[in-house]
């Protein structure tokens, strides 16, 4: 029993606000100091934009059979959606004629056609850490998105405390907006509550997956990814990402958050892990839990 309330102390201690004062001085080296909430960009949000549409649109065409009742919806995205099938069916040479031949791969041998790398969870490689996030298969270059943190986003003055209690997944933006990334208990509840209230018709406004052992987006592990150490150094960062407004809406059932507030209009916030650095196969991600905004 004391071994698992150590366990569980180690990974929820860096969200421990007096803990987090007493430790600054000693953990310089896992900082990350932020000037102004506008330099916290590793690479631009369009290229966020444009990596999350790539391998958004190949996990669609991927799943293109069980797309039917929105592509019915949408006839001018269907046939640009038929156009890349075909292009894709040409490119693995199976039969463009017959669509429902087309060979189905896994979402992360999708990420791995599209991107060049694999992700995901396994038994960290430090100490009690417990789970952690590896690339699994192919290399990741400096300036790369390499995952998503998935949750039910908070603002400011909205109720969190109980969701909060014991939780290790509580991420908090730089303006103050939190995601809860738990996909265990109440935060569970409140996450798929919020996902099938949004919901219309055929089409969902966010990924459920996440919750599961069975991810639909690849990229929805980054609630996982361990804080560097002294021997572990950050090969990651985090970067806050607003979902704009023209972002299409088949592709938003890949996106693993949802706003708590339905009546709220403002834009669906994310945070994408960027890499810091080029990461091989086989290598665990860590990023900095300690962001001071000076």
């Amino acid at each position: 029993m004391l071994r698992e309330l150590r366990r569980r102390w180690r990974s929820y201690r860096y969200r421990f606000v007096p803990w987090l004062a007493l430790n600054l001085r000693r953990q310089r080296r896992t900082l990350r100091y932020v000037p102004e909430s506008s330099q916290d960009k590793i690479i631009a949000d369009e290229d966020v934009f444009e990596t999350l549409l790539k391998i958004f649109k190949a996990l669609f065409i991927n799943d293109f059979s069980r797309q039917a009742e929105i592509l019915a919806l949408l006839p001018e995205v269907k046939c640009q959606y038929l156009e890349l099938l075909t292009v894709e069916q040409k490119r693995s040479k199976v039969n463009s004629c017959n669509h429902q031949s087309q060979h189905v791969f896994s979402p992360e041998e999708v990420l791995f056609n599209t991107l060049g790398f694999a992700v995901s969870r396994d038994r960290s490689s430090l100490v009690s850490a417990g789970t952690g996030v590896f690339v699994t298969k192919g290399f990741v270059p400096k300036g790369t998105v390499v995952s998503m943190y998935p949750g039910t986003v908070y603002r400011k003055h909205e109720p969190i405390f109980f969701q909060s209690l014991g939780n290790p997944f509580i991420f908090r933006c730089i303006d103050g907006v939190l995601i809860d990334g738990n996909d265990k208990g109440l935060s569970r509840s409140v996450y798929r509550s919020c996902s099938r209230r949004d919901q219309l018709g055929p089409f969902q406004m966010s990924d459920e997956s996440w919750l599961t052992a069975t991810l639909q987006n690849p990229l929805a592990v980054g609630q996982y990814v361990n804080n560097c150490s002294h021997e572990k150094t950050a090969n990651v960062c985090y970067q806050e990402f607003d979902v704009p407004g023209h972002f299409p809406v088949e592709l938003k059932q890949y996106l693993p958050n949802i706003v708590y507030s339905h009546d709220i209009e403002s834009h669906l916030r994310c945070v994408v892990l960027v890499t810091l650095r080029d990461i091989k196969q086989g290598e665990e991600l860590f990023s900095n839990y300690y962001t001071v905004v000076s």
